[in-house]
């Protein structure tokens, strides 16, 4: 008896795996919704359409970006978080997903337990950078001012608790300054004071910098990659400089619903994977200054609970509320 009941439970089993086997191989046969939690235009969003177009060719099925803005991107992750695990809705995110919940008041969604990471898509380094008038030529030089005049350097970031504000942060507990932080609604208002000489120091991602930096209107003094960027190879690295713990990157990637079936979810790994690595597509990326990255599911998963325990120490540790 106990015999014929082992048996039937691992026929059970065999059944199910062949089960979700012939479901990978089968998927998609229909639309697949592209939940993206940012405003429509910007180079993100952009980068989800040609990824999306690029299934729907390959695939045959389409593929339809569906822009749902609101709350740090946290209105579109929600919708996504109780969406049916079946494939048929994936979403973009990027580094505050990492971020929000320890920030975000009453988000109604678990960033780790919710989701089924797919794949990193592409990175962006952060920089920090002075004014032109500002007597440093580099980052010893503006750690020593900092360290000789405590809270008289200023810094702008695109807002409270984003990104560039915890770059802000992670550099001031590593190199033992005090800065005073100025945030502005947007990075490009912020950029715009920076090149007016209205705050002393910018932190900005490095895209954004670039031109500003060619032209001499911002002077850049570090960058918070492992290793030196083809767009701005003459700018050296936080480590290189002796600063440890401030390799940062805004990242950008791509999630499932949890409890999605991991054969759908390497299925769609293999085939974005395969997208970005395409001679055209690796050139848009690189055209908006992303850096490619095209990560396993378990390399991405690794990342975004990485940046979720070390933005979250830092939040806690500078008291960093919402405004």
């Amino acid at each position: 008896m106990l015999r014929r009941s082992f048996i039937a439970s691992v026929a059970g089993i065999v059944s199910m795996a062949m089960c979700h086997a012939a479901g990978a191989q089968e998927y998609p046969t229909k639309p697949i919704q592209f939940i993206a939690p940012i405003p429509a235009g910007g180079s993100t969003d952009i980068l989800a359409r040609d990824i999306g177009r690029r299934l729907t060719e390959r695939w045959g099925q389409p593929v339809v970006v569906i822009n749902r803005p609101g709350v740090s991107g946290s209105i579109g992750t929600a919708a996504a978080a109780v969406s049916p695990p079946d494939g048929y809705t994936i979403l973009l995110v990027n580094s505050s997903h990492s971020i929000n919940p320890h920030i975000v008041p009453k988000l109604n969604y678990d960033a780790l337990k919710d989701f089924a990471p797919v794949v990193l898509l592409a990175s962006l380094p952060m920089l920090i950078l002075t004014h032109p008038s500002m007597p440093v030529h580099s980052l010893a030089d503006l750690i020593a001012l900092a360290k000789a005049k405590p809270g008289s350097i200023t810094y702008g970031t695109s807002g409270v608790g984003g990104a560039s504000h915890l770059t802000g942060e992670l550099f001031q507990a590593a190199t033992k300054i005090k800065m005073v932080h100025v945030p502005y609604k947007g990075s490009a208002i912020a950029v715009t004071d920076a090149i007016g000489g209205h705050i002393n120091t910018l932190v900005a991602d490095a895209p954004l910098a670039q031109a500003h930096v060619k032209s001499g209107a911002l002077r850049p003094l570090a960058i918070t990659s492992k290793s030196r960027i083809a767009l701005m190879p003459d700018v050296p690295t936080f480590t290189e400089l002796g600063v440890s713990g401030m390799e940062i990157s805004i990242w950008v990637g791509i999630l499932a619903p949890a409890r999605t079936p991991p054969e759908i979810v390497r299925k769609l790994n293999r085939e974005i994977v395969a997208i970005l690595h395409e001679p055209a597509m690796a050139e848009r990326v690189k055209s908006n200054n992303f850096e490619l990255v095209a990560s396993t599911p378990e390399e991405f998963a690794a990342t975004i609970r990485s940046d979720y325990e070390r933005f979250g120490a830092v939040i806690r540790s500078a008291q960093i509320k919402p405004e």
